[in-house]
């Protein structure tokens, strides 16, 4: 009988690179956990930090990337632990991942048919007739029409949208416990967006599967996700349940996010984007990460770094606003003149 409470827990994670110009820390810290069967959406501006999470978690990083410490824990196994021989075993059959760009990601020179059977050759022992007719099932799964032709295709032959299903048919086919999705719908119009999105819940209900969303869209997370990881240059800025982020988010970050989204349910004169850019993790600020783009920072946040607060709903915030600490206006009004969202 199994012990583990969540399939997925991330523990202090730290992912560095190492350059010619030092060492930069591109995941610091990163901590947070997936219930089986549920979503997660992690989010955030490009570069804070998501896609390389997701790929330290299977550990694909390329060098001079380097996984520094943290724990990773699988069904309550530790995958820091494993070999890459029992890493790559795991890849593909008990976690699966959707990569941003389906085009690149494909390989050209390869039917996707022979691209779906290989990990069912490797993974389920399966011979190469049976390993055909599951790809065109799984072809047929994420609705692709006439699979029994386009299994013998190769990638050019297809659509973006046809490409992208082929991926998600990919990263099904062994039945993983865990999707990967990095941005599964970049590139792709807004009806083939709403289709494939459908397709990953249609498939994570029938599958019992429990997925991880990385994305910059927070229209995306309302739809999908059940929890929500907001991370901000590396680290983990808010963790929610989705209901509460939209309804309440705590971080000036993530209030900041929300605002700069068109909305329907509220009168907008003009969207506020956040003020300035990420920064870059070679030269990260003293202190609060967002302290230099904050409009609610003090003394206080420009000089030590925030840890991660728990709320009443056991949500986290890495904020000094909601510690004893705090040394700005006790009434301080993170929200500005509208409330993101009642609902």
């Amino acid at each position: 009988m199994s012990t583990y409470k969540n399939i997925l827990e991330v523990r202090n994670l730290q992912t560095s690179f190492f350059t010619d110009d030092g060492e930069v820390k591109a995941v610091d810290g990163v901590s947070f956990e997936l219930p089986k069967g549920k979503t997660l959406g992690v989010v955030g501006e490009s570069g804070s930090g998501k896609s390389i999470t997701a790929l330290s978690l299977l550990q694909l990083l390329s060098k001079p990337g380097k996984i520094k410490g943290g724990e990773i824990l699988f069904k309550g196994k530790n995958l820091l632990d494993y070999t890459e021989k029992q890493m790559r075993e795991i890849r593909g059959n008990d976690i699966s991942m959707i990569f941003q760009e389906p085009m690149t990601s494909l390989n050209p020179v390869y039917t996707v048919g022979y691209q779906i059977s290989e990990s069912l050759m490797i993974h389920q022992n399966l011979n190469k007739r049976e390993a055909k007719l599951k790809s065109i099932e799984m072809l047929k799964l994420v609705g692709i029409p006439s699979p029994e032709k386009r299994v013998d295709q190769y990638p050019f032959e297809l659509s973006g949208g046809m490409r992208q299903r082929v991926m998600i048919a990919m990263a099904l086919a062994c039945n993983p416990d865990m999707l990967i999705a990095d941005e599964p719908t970049t590139a792709l119009d807004v009806t083939i967006q709403a289709q494939i999105l459908d397709l990953i819940r249609e498939l994570q209900a029938k599958l019992d599967m429990s997925v991880i969303m990385i994305t910059h869209d927070l229209g995306v997370v309302a739809e999908t996700c059940d929890y929500v990881a907001v991370m901000y240059a590396g680290q983990v800025v808010e963790f929610s349940d989705v209901r509460s982020l939209f309804k309440k988010p705590k971080h000036p970050y993530t209030v900041g996010l929300l605002k700069s989204l068109p909305r329907h349910d509220i009168e907008q004169e003009k969207l506020q984007p956040i003020k300035g850019t990420v920064p870059s993790p070679k030269e990260m600020p003293v202190g609060c990460r967002f302290s230099p783009r904050c409009p609610a920072a003090t003394d206080l946040c420009r000089g030590r770094m925030p840890g991660l607060i728990t709320d009443e709903q056991k949500n986290e915030i890495r904020c000094w606003i909601y510690s004893e600490e705090w040394d700005g206006d006790p009434e301080v009004n993170i929200y500005g003149e509208e409330r993101i969202a009642e609902g």
